[in-house]
């Protein structure tokens, strides 16, 4: 695993190790960049269940101007260290040891009127927390109609009751065995 593009490019990324660990593959991420680049520059991006942190980390890479990360595992929140110290980006990084819900209520972003940009979630498949994370971001102040979020999931994974929480879904990405997921906000007339 490893930063695929930016100033950071090819710098080797550690993975926490463990049977609930699958980070995402070089390809799936570089696939899902290339859908996101031309608006990195300077954006806010969100990386929860975080694992290795390698996703926020190539936003960063990539000119995020800040990212946060959140994950509630002792062996990813020491890995997501390691790899923020080696990427030399700890100084955009804001890393929240605590689970996802939680590490939403606890980002404070530096005025009113900055909003994430993007906000990416990886959770363990088919346990239904994005569901949970869903509920929860439809009510916080820095998620707007611009916001893009992306949910990583089984192809299995149904996403039908999103608009109950005021969310659309604008794009999806299917790959061999998960999907990416893009959302916003309903826009309410």
């Amino acid at each position: 695993m490893r930063v695929i593009a930016g100033t950071a490019r090819s710098l080797p990324l550690k993975a926490p190790q463990g049977l609930d660990v699958r980070p995402t593959t070089d390809k799936i991420k570089e696939t899902l960049f290339n859908m996101l680049h031309w608006d990195l520059p300077g954006s806010v991006f969100v990386d929860l269940f975080s694992g290795s942190g390698a996703i926020g980390i190539e936003a960063l890479s990539r000119g995020a101007a800040k990212a946060y990360f959140a994950d509630n595992s002792p062996r990813a929140i020491s890995c997501i260290q390691q790899n923020l110290a080696f990427t030399n980006m700890e100084d955009r990084a804001v890393l929240f040891k605590q689970d996802a819900c939680s590490a939403l209520d606890s980002i404070r972003l530096r005025s009113r009127d900055e909003h994430a940009d993007f906000i990416f979630m990886d959770p363990p498949y088919d346990y239904g927390h994005e569901r949970d994370v869903l509920a929860v971001l439809g009510v916080m102040p820095y998620v707007t109609e611009d916001t893009v979020v992306i949910v990583e999931a089984s192809l299995r994974t149904d996403f039908d009751y999103v608009e109950k929480l005021g969310f659309i879904i604008t794009k999806e990405k299917r790959y061999k065995t998960n999907k990416h997921i893009f959302l916003k906000k309903r826009i309410l007339l």
